[in-house]
Formats: structure tokens, C-alpha cells, sequence
């Protein structure tokens, strides 16, 4: 196994300071989670209150949402590469979408609609997060991208805070009703889509080569993957069994008899805990590879999906939340971070529309799963499942499919 390279003094400088395009796009996901976040953490509160629909609903409700996501982001990749690395106008059609469909969640009047709207919400996304993600890639340097990504996640994280902390402050002093709170969602919403049309200039990753025409890739099929790729993408299609829709803890928080207001906070904490170790965990995978970053995340969650089997109080939520928050986040730099290693720049959209799809092809039976074994064994069985399984994952990628860094080279 080569022996991991380490970043010469140059490349030190450069990572001091991140290009324009990865900063606006950073601010762009606040926003755009800002409003998501207002929205979703009350998904599962809307469902069991408002919609009598239980945990196999919500599992439906989230694995069709994102498998559907996940099966458009690798279209949308592909074409952004086709079309020579132009790939804004996807990214702000995926954007406009989703803050379109997301504040209609307030008016709907079942679960079935609750699912309609929500997987036209996921179609956004997946128009653009694999042509956005490679628009990062295009314009970071190859030795500062877990950085770049790790800055991103911890802006798509803070988003999320300032989200849910909205929604709790309005359901605390006012007289907004769930339905109400959602509907307002879309003002957070407009500004992510205003910022990415004004304030990114397109960065196309061959600007020699001609955009009159779509460029002839190699065929869109498996097999044309390296080895190396296709290792690590297996593995992470078997984690995604074990990664169940972070919606189920707050599901698991109303079951235990806490607040709406106070799940909201909750899922504040969460998601700050992750916006604070994002952009050290980006640098790290700099400096020690990927792969150790993303061990350490994955160990993670396995680690606190278990601990969560065991919770049965309202301050070990709390605690058990906060700690899978700060390490997890740690590792989602670094996962992006590797696609763009494993990518020629030319097919940059289409290898995150892969990472993307086989993130979420198991999304149905893995939300599902989790649901019914749930419903059937109750939710400390549903966590230790998922628990196990994230353990079964951590140690295939260690011991099968483990990236060698390789010197910067571009």
C-alpha cells in the first residue's frame, strides 16, 4: 500500500484560502437548507399528529424520495459533462424546483400527498447536487478539496441549524400552526435560488474545448468505473442500509415524549455538531487521507446508531445526537472528496451522479426495512440493526475497499 503523500508548502499556501465559486455555493446550501430545515425535521411530527401515519409511512415517505433523487443525479452528472462541464443551469433548475414544491408540504392533507411533494422536492436535488458538487471540483485545487468539501458540508450543516432554531422560535412565540411554519419556508428558499443565479460565474472544467457541440464520452456503464471505485461505491451501497433517514431520531424523540419545539432544538444541535467538525474533517482528509476520515465517520454512526438502542430518556437523545453529530461530520468532506480523486476532470458530474445513485438506489428497502422493524420489534431493534450493519460496512471498506492516496497530479 503506498504510503500516503503529504502536501508540499505551496500547496499549504493555496489551502489557506478557497476560491470564490466553492464560498457562494457554500452560502447558496445554507439557504437553500435554511428553508429545508425549517421543513423537515417536522415531516415525521406532521405524519404522526396531523396525518396519523406511523414509521412505515415516513420510511415509504423518505426511501421513494431519495432513491428517485438518486436515479436523477446521475443523469444530471452525465449531462453536465456532455455539455462540456456546463453545469449552472442544472444546479439552479434543481434548486428552483425544490423551493418551489418543499413550502406545499404545509397545505397537504394526507401522507400519500406528503410523499408526492416530497419526492418532487428530492427530483430537485437530484438535478442538482452532482453537477453542483463537480462545479466545487472544477474550481479547487486537487490538494485542498476535502477542504473545499468539508467548507460546504459545514455551510449545507449551519443552514440546517438556522432552519430547525426558525422553526422552534416561531412555534414557541407564535400562534403559527405546523402548516403555517412550513408555508414560510420558501422565503430562505428564494434567496438560495436568487444567490446561486446572480453570484456564481460557470467554471467549465476544458474551456479549450467546444460548446457548440455535446462531447462524445465513454459509455455510461458500470464496468467502465476503475476497480477502485467500484470497491468503494459497493461498500457504499451496503451502508446506505445501515444509514436510515436521520428523521427516525426525531421520531424516536416523539415517541419518548419530547416536544415538538424541543425536537426542533434538538435537531439544531445535531446539525451544528456536524457544521463544526466539517471543515477541520475536510483538512484532515487533506493531510491523512481519505479514507481514515471516512472510517472515523462511519465507526460513528454504528457506534451511536447502537448507543441509541439503548437510549430511553430524553437527555441520552440528547447526547447520544450531539456525539454522532460531531464525529460524523468529520467524514462528509472526505467522501466527496474521494469521488473527485477517483474522477478525470472531464467526467467529474458523471462520477458524482454514480456516488450519488448508488448512495440512494437502496434508499426504498433500506427506509422501509428500517420502518417495519420498527413497527414489528420497536426502535431500540430498528437502531442495533442499523448499527450492526454500519459496522459490517466500516470493516469491508477497511479490509476490501481502502483508497490509497495518490500525489496531486492534475
Amino acid at each position: 500500500m503506498n504510503k500516503p503523500d503529504q502536501p508540499d508548502a505551496a500547496n499549504s499556501g493555496a489551502a489557506k484560502r478557497l476560491p470564490r465559486t466553492v464560498v457562494v455555493l457554500g452560502f447558496v446550501s445554507f439557504f437553500n437548507d435554511f428553508a429545508s430545515d425549517i421543513v423537515v425535521p417536522l415531516i415525521p411530527i406532521l405524519l404522526a399528529t396531523v396525518l396519523a401515519a406511523g414509521p412505515v409511512a415516513l420510511g415509504l415517505i423518505e426511501g421513494v424520495a431519495d432513491a428517485l433523487a438518486c436515479f436523477l443525479k446521475l443523469w444530471a452528472g452525465r449531462h453536465s459533462d456532455v455539455m462540456s462541464g456546463r453545469r449552472k443551469g442544472l444546479a439552479l433548475t434543481g434548486y428552483t424546483l425544490s423551493n418551489l414544491a418543499r413550502p406545499l408540504l404545509g397545505l397537504a392533507g394526507s401522507w400519500v400527498t406528503v410523499l408526492l411533494l416530497r419526492s418532487v422536492d428530492r427530483i430537485g436535488k437530484g438535478l442538482r447536487s452532482a453537477p453542483r458538487d463537480a462545479m466545487v471540483a472544477d474550481a479547487t485545487p486537487p490538494p485542498i478539496r476535502g477542504y473545499a468539501f468539508g467548507f460546504h458540508r459545514a455551510l449545507d450543516n449551519a443552514g440546517a441549524v438556522a432552519g430547525a432554531l426558525a422553526a422552534a422560535a416561531i412555534l414557541a412565540w407564535s400562534n403559527l400552526s405546523l402548516s403555517e411554519v412550513i408555508l414560510w419556508s420558501a422565503l430562505p428558499g428564494f434567496v438560495a435560488v436568487a444567490l446561486l443565479g446572480a453570484g456564481v460565474q460557470e467554471a467549465k472544467a476544458n474551456p479549450d474545448q467546444s460548446t457548440e457541440l455535446p462531447r462524445a464520452l465513454a459509455p455510461l456503464r458500470w464496468s467502465a468505473l476503475s476497480e477502485p471505485l467500484q470497491h468503494y461505491l459497493w461498500v457504499l451501497m451496503l451502508f446506505t442500509f445501515a444509514r436510515a433517514s436521520e428523521t427516525f431520531i426525531l421520531l424516536f424523540g416523539h415517541e419518548l415524549g419530547v416536544s415538538v419545539v424541543e425536537l426542533l432544538l434538538l435537531w439544531a444541535a445535531l446539525n451544528l455538531a456536524k457544521a463544526v467538525t466539517s471543515t477541520q474533517g475536510g483538512q484532515l482528509a487533506d493531510h491523512f487521507g481519505r479514507g481514515a476520515l471516512i472510517l472515523i465517520g462511519w465507526s460513528a454512526l454504528a457506534i451511536s446508531f447502537l448507543a441509541l438502542s439503548q437510549v430511553t430518556t430524553a437527555a441520552g437523545l440528547w447526547i447520544t445526537g450531539i456525539l454522532y453529530g460531531l464525529l460524523t461530520g468529520l467524514s462528509e468532506g472526505a467522501e466527496r472528496a474521494l469521488i473527485s480523486d477517483y474522477a478525470s476532470p472531464d467526467e467529474r458530474g458523471t462520477a458524482f451522479g454514480w456516488y450519488h445513485l448508488v448512495s440512494g438506489i437502496a434508499a426504498i428497502p433500506a427506509g422501509l426495512l428500517f420502518g417495519v422493524v420498527w413497527q414489528v420489534y420497536g426502535a431500540a431493534a430498528a437502531f442495533t440493526f442499523a448499527g450492526l450493519l454500519a459496522l459490517l460496512s466500516t470493516a469491508l471498506l477497511r479490509l476490501w475497499a481502502w483508497p490509497v492516496r495518490r500525489p496531486f497530479n492534475e
